[in-house]
């Protein structure tokens, strides 16, 4: 499962570098675009970082009453 942690990681990452590319190349940071791709990058990595932590198996399970 950790695999697929690390592609949800890279993937905001990249959310996050394409919108700062979007703001240096408009000039703005309030573009709903740059907006939009930055918190998606900053949503997906704190995703995948709550992912990682040990015991969030037993959290998603019980937010979706698994047991």
């Amino acid at each position: 499962m950790g695999f697929y942690y690390f592609i949800i990681l890279f993937i905001g990452i990249f959310l996050i570098l394409g919108a700062g590319l979007q703001a240096i190349k408009h000039n703005s940071l309030s573009k709903k675009r740059v907006i939009f791709l930055g918190f998606t990058g900053i949503l997906l990595i704190g995703l995948s970082i709550f992912l990682f932590t040990p015991g969030s198996s037993d959290i998603i399970a019980e937010l979706l009453r698994l047991n």
